[in-house]
């Protein structure tokens, strides 16, 4: 079973795939969220096609949802009818923080032994990467 991934934000949408056995996240795209939000999706499930949905669900430390939370179960339930697909709500706490903190890890340099930031890889794909880590958390928890 194959599942899309998704890192819901105001401005950009971070998205994942699983593979075919449903056991890995990989990242594949960062869409605007824009009026061309839901055909994009639509899309992407149907060249992979896609058979169930993982939303990062937003909360603070406290537990109570965030502000975003309100557009997030708005978006779920416009995506489940408009995908008929089943859409399942999985806790992200900080995903994008570790997913930038992926792309920046200090490198030792053989010779001198000391350690040199690499630049950061673009944030382009940053959300993406979000969207691995929500749709893996949940494969997870699956297996």
């Amino acid at each position: 079973m194959r599942y899309l991934g998704i890192d819901y934000g105001s401005k950009r949408i971070g998205v994942a795939v699983s593979d075919e056995a449903g056991e890995f996240a990989l990242p594949f795209s960062v869409l605007k969220n824009d009026s061309s939000l839901l055909s994009e999706i639509n899309k992407i499930i149907d060249v992979k096609k896609i058979e169930a949905i993982v939303l990062g669900e937003s909360k603070d430390y406290k537990g109570a949802d965030n502000v975003i939370m309100i557009s997030i179960r708005i978006f779920k339930k416009i995506i489940e009818m408009e995908t008929g697909l089943p859409v399942f709500l999985e806790l992200e706490f900080l995903t994008s923080a570790a997913a930038d903190r992926m792309n920046d890890r200090p490198k030792q340099s053989r010779r001198s032994g000391l350690r040199m930031r690499q630049p950061k890889i673009s944030n382009v794909m940053l959300d993406a990467s979000a969207a691995a880590i929500i749709l893996q958390s949940y494969l997870n928890r699956k297996l």
